[in-house]
């Protein structure tokens, strides 16, 4: 079956732990589809399975039933191998805690990913600067982690995203470390950033009001995706 041309697309996902004698249905049939440059909020309570599904969705896990169309190509049987190609050029993740290595500068946080991608030094630090200028951060391109502020190393852990130019970011809480002004700031120009590159973004939140600013709102309910 052909997958049309979709940044994101998951079919009938289903994804079960076992805990003791207890099987936890996590994802029971869960399906998704986000367009090139469109944004969506993924959102529920704690425990609801946001986390599973971003996991599935990044190729980190692989699902009981279903399908992950990443691009057009269908993801869910393929080998290491291949998963981790498309992971390393497909593939933005941003986390609620940036995960910057902490002995490197914020450029070289921002090259490193794309020189394992293949490009050379230069080019990577081209690109890198780029991706810092526009988030305000070329100043501090040489600062290590330890010297950025909280909003500052999250900045830098979305260029890291989106250094590789991918086609799919998926953000986990990217602002839930953050105090309410900061957050409102990083939000603004993650969103920004990923308009003007066209990638399709799913964005797990629990604050309603970033949410509402997305293109569209999926819940999470009873291992299921809902509109709104």
């Amino acid at each position: 079956m052909n997958s049309p041309i979709t940044g994101l697309k998951l079919e009938g996902v289903r994804r079960s732990f076992t805990q003791g004698k207890d099987v936890l249905h996590v994802l029971n049939g869960a399906a998704l589809a986000i367009r090139p440059g469109e944004i969506v909020a993924l959102v529920g309570p704690s425990g609801a399975g946001k986390s599973t599904l971003l996991h599935i969705a990044g190729l980190l896990e692989r699902p009981d039933e279903g399908e992950v169309w990443l691009a057009g190509e269908a993801c869910s049987k393929l080998g290491d191998d291949r998963r981790t190609q498309l992971r390393r050029s497909h593939l933005g993740f941003v986390y609620q805690y940036h995960h910057l290595l902490p002995e490197f500068s914020a450029i070289e946080n921002v090259i490193l990913p794309q020189m394992i991608a293949g490009k050379t030094r230069a080019v990577a630090r081209e690109r890198g600067l780029n991706l810092l200028e526009r988030m305000g951060l070329k100043a501090r391109a040489e600062h290590r982690p330890g010297q950025l502020s909280g909003g500052e190393q999250q900045r830098v852990a979305i260029c890291r995203a989106l250094a590789n130019d991918p086609k799919v970011l998926l953000a986990d809480e990217p602002t839930g470390n953050l105090d309410p002004h900061t957050a409102e700031g990083v939000f603004n120009e993650l969103i920004g950033l990923v308009r003007s590159s066209g990638v399709a973004a799913l964005i797990a939140t629990h604050n309603p009001d970033l949410a509402r600013r997305m293109d569209r709102v999926i819940r999470m309910q009873d291992g299921a995706l809902v509109e709104g």
